[in-house]
């Protein structure tokens, strides 16, 4: 999944002294992290809802309802995801610059056939676990098992959206 905004993205603090035990470091590079989780979530919520919209095919209604189901759950997961980044006490994303990589490049957007929306989608999803799996170990290393419980939570969700999707287009 392209992450145009990734190296724009850095963890602003806000005006809040916080002590609930994690490390100061540790909270902007988990923020900066969550961050890029965030922008990849946004661009597969978009993703997902072009794909909902442009399937045809025999696998349209099965893949019409999935990627409905699948971009309604991302896109509630972008506000947990962005209010744990305030939790720990950094601004969520919020200028131009941080979200514009928010929507896929049309180069990142399969037209293709229903199969190839599926198995873009299948690596889009493998790409936000691997990125969440290492993000969660982080954040269990440090203690914060809030952070760790969430991303065990997304991963899931992913894990479970991968699930479904192979096993619409195996033979």
């Amino acid at each position: 999944m392209a992450s145009s905004a990734a190296s724009v993205l850095k963890p602003v603090a806000h005006e809040e002294t916080l002590n609930t035990g994690l490390d100061e470091r540790y909270c902007a590079e988990m923020s900066e992290m969550l961050s890029q989780i965030l922008v990849s979530t946004y661009q597969l919520t978009i993703k997902s809802q072009i794909y909902h919209w442009n399937v045809v095919g025999p696998l349209f209604k099965s893949l019409h309802e999935l990627t409905e189901d699948h971009y309604n759950a991302l896109f509630g997961s972008a506000d947990i995801i962005a209010e744990r980044i305030r939790a720990l006490g950094h601004l969520a994303p919020a200028t131009v610059g941080e979200i514009s990589g928010f929507s896929p490049s049309g180069k990142d957007v399969d037209h293709g056939s229903a199969i190839s929306m599926v198995k873009d989608l299948v690596a889009d999803h493998e790409a936000a676990v691997r990125v969440m799996r290492k993000a969660g170990v982080k954040a269990d290393e440090a203690g914060d098992l809030v952070t760790a419980d969430m991303l065990t939570a997304r991963m899931t969700f992913h894990e479970k959206a991968l699930w479904m999707l192979r096993a619409i287009i195996t033979q």
